[in-house]
C-alpha cells in the first residue's frame, strides 16, 4: 500500500501554567508536535501507511524523538539530519496557538536551514502517493519556501497527490514576504486546498466579501461564500479538484461553535454542526480536520462521509490535552451517531 508523506517542522510544545506557577513547580509539560506530525500521527492511528519528513540535529533528543515517531506507526527514515537545533514554541496553558499566547523559539532551527538541492527525491518519495504541507513551514524564510517550491515541484513530477493547510501564523511571515507573494506559486501544484474564506483571500488573494471578512454573517452566507471561494480557488488553481474550509467561531464563555465544508465535482458538502461550552486545548484541532480529510479521501470515501468524519474528528480533538489526537476511528464515530 502507498504511503502518504507529511512534510513539515517538528516542533516541541512547553506549556507553561500561567503567573509564574511554573517557576514554583519547576515544571514545564513538553508537547512533541507540528501541524504536519499531527496529521501524521492522526492518520497513522487511523490505519493509513505515513512517513514524516522533516529536518533535526544529531543528538539524543532528536534520537528520542525519532523513536517516539516510529512508535506512532510513522516511518521517520525520509528525516534529513542537519543543523543544531529543534524549534520550539511555548504556549501558557489556556491559550490559544493564535493569540498573542503563543511564544515563538525557532530561529535557526534545522528546519529553518534547508534549501534546494540536498535531498535526494527519489528517496524521499519512494511509494509515496500523497504529499501534505502547510502554509506554516514557506512562512519561515526564502530558502525553505524555496525548498517547498522543489518538494513540490517533484512530487508533482511523480503525479503525487498535493495537499495543502493554509495555516497562517501572524507572528512568522517575517523575512520580507507576504504570504500571497509566495502561496499562489505553491498552491498551484496541490489536488486540495483546506482552509477558511479569510485564510484563501490572505493567503492566495481570493476575493472575500467585506461583511464576511469581520465574522458579521449569518451561517447561510457563510456557507454561500463557502461556494465562491472555493470556485474561485478552482479556477485559480486548475489543478485543485477539491477544497475544504472550516468555519470555528468562539461561543460564550469560551465554547466553540463548528462546522466546516467540502467542495468536490461541482457540488458543497456540509459537516453536521458542532458546539461545546468547554474547550480542553484548541490545539491541533484544524490538523485533526486535515487528517480526517485525508483519511477519506485516500479511501475514495463518499465526500459527505469525508467531511462528516474530518469534522467529527477536529470537534473531538477540542476536548483532548496536546498536540495530537489519540482518537480512535470507533471514537470518531461515535460523534456522528
Amino acid at each position: 500500500m502507498s504511503n502518504v508523506c507529511c512534510f513539515g517542522e517538528l516542533l516541541l510544545r512547553l506549556s507553561p501554567k500561567t503567573n509564574g506557577e511554573w517557576i514554583e513547580s519547576a515544571t514545564i509539560p513538553a508537547f512533541v508536535g507540528g501541524a504536519e506530525l499531527n496529521v501524521a500521527t492522526a492518520i497513522a492511528s487511523w490505519g493509513i501507511p505515513v512517513s514524516y519528513f522533516t529536518a533535526l540535529p544529531d543528538n539524543s533528543l532528536a534520537n528520542d524523538i525519532k523513536t517516539y515517531i516510529r512508535e506512532k506507526n510513522i516511518d521517520p527514515s525520509p528525516i534529513v539530519t542537519l543543523g543544531e537545533r529543534i524549534g520550539i514554541y511555548y504556549l501558557p496553558q489556556g491559550s490559544d496557538l493564535k493569540n498573542a499566547g503563543v511564544i515563538y523559539d525557532r530561529a535557526h532551527s534545522s528546519f529553518s536551514t534547508l534549501k534546494r538541492g540536498i535531498v535526494n527525491w527519489d528517496a524521499v518519495f519512494e511509494n509515496v502517493s500523497w504529499f501534505h504541507f502547510s502554509a506554516i513551514s514557506p512562512a519561515l524564510n526564502q530558502e525553505v519556501a524555496d525548498f517547498c517550491l522543489e518538494a513540490l515541484e517533484a512530487a508533482s513530477a511523480r503525479n503525487i497527490t498535493i495537499s495543502v493547510d493554509l495555516n497562517y501564523r501572524s507572528k512568522l511571515w517575517k523575512y520580507g514576504k507576504k504570504p500571497n507573494e509566495i502561496m499562489p506559486q505553491l498552491a498551484q501544484y496541490c489536488d486540495l486546498i483546506m482552509g477558511n474564506i479569510w485564510a484563501a483571500n490572505l493567503l492566495l488573494d481570493i476575493p472575500i466579501d467585506p461583511e464576511v471578512f469581520v465574522n458579521n454573517a449569518s451561517k447561510e452566507e457563510y456557507l454561500e461564500h463557502s461556494i465562491t471561494t472555493a470556485e474561485a480557488l478552482l479556477k485559480t488553481f486548475p489543478k485543485c479538484k477539491t477544497v475544504a474550509n472550516t468555519f470555528r467561531f468562539d461561543a460564550f464563555q469560551g465554547g466553540i461553535q463548528y462546522y466546516t465544508t467540502l467542495y468536490k465535482e461541482g457540488q458543497q458538502y456540509v459537516s453536521p454542526e458542532f458546539s461545546t461550552e468547554k474547550v480542553v486545548d484548541k490545539v491541533g484541532s484544524g490538523d485533526c480536520f486535515m487528517g480526517g480529510l485525508i483519511y477519506g479521501l485516500y479511501q475514495n470515501h463518499a465526500p459527505q462521509n469525508v467531511i462528516d468524519f474530518a469534522s467529527a474528528a477536529a470537534y473531538g480533538k477540542l476536548q483532548e490535552y496536546g498536540d495530537a489526537t489519540s482518537q480512535t476511528v470507533e471514537d470518531v464515530n461515535a460523534k456522528l451517531v
